[in-house]
């Protein structure tokens, strides 16, 4: 069975890393599926309950960081809901320049470089 891995990133600002992301679990022999709340609206408490709900069901929980995510109030609930229900959660910096602009959330999480074989190291190790 597939590992069940939620997307977190900052929208609309980084639809294309996680295009780039879930392009990914579309290969053949692709051991995962991704997960994404990006369409709803994170202020309103039925948004919140139904991505609670899919986290809570997923593997893992994949961040992708870049300079929008510290402003960014879903992304941000996201990762502290993962983190809040135990969910295994990885910082994956989109672009090196992006080492300075950790969220708090993130502080006791691992965060690498996008590196494919380290995603794939943090998905295989769910």
């Amino acid at each position: 069975m597939p590992k069940r891995i939620f997307i977190s990133f900052a929208v609309p600002e980084d639809n294309r890393y996680r295009d780039f992301l879930v392009g990914q679990s579309k290969n053949k022999n692709s051991p995962f599926e991704f997960y994404d709340m990006s369409v709803k609206n994170p202020y309103l408490n039925s948004w919140k309950t139904q991505c609670r709900s899919k986290i809570k069901g997923c593997d893992g929980l994949i961040a992708l960081v870049s300079k929008d995510t510290k402003n960014s109030d879903g992304a941000l609930w996201e990762i502290k809901c993962a983190n809040d229900e135990g969910i295994p959660v990885l910082g994956v910096l989109v672009t090196r320049e992006n080492k300075g602009n950790l969220p708090i959330e993130l502080k006791d999480n691992e965060i690498i470089f996008w590196i494919w074989d380290e995603i794939a190291q943090f998905i295989n190790s769910l």
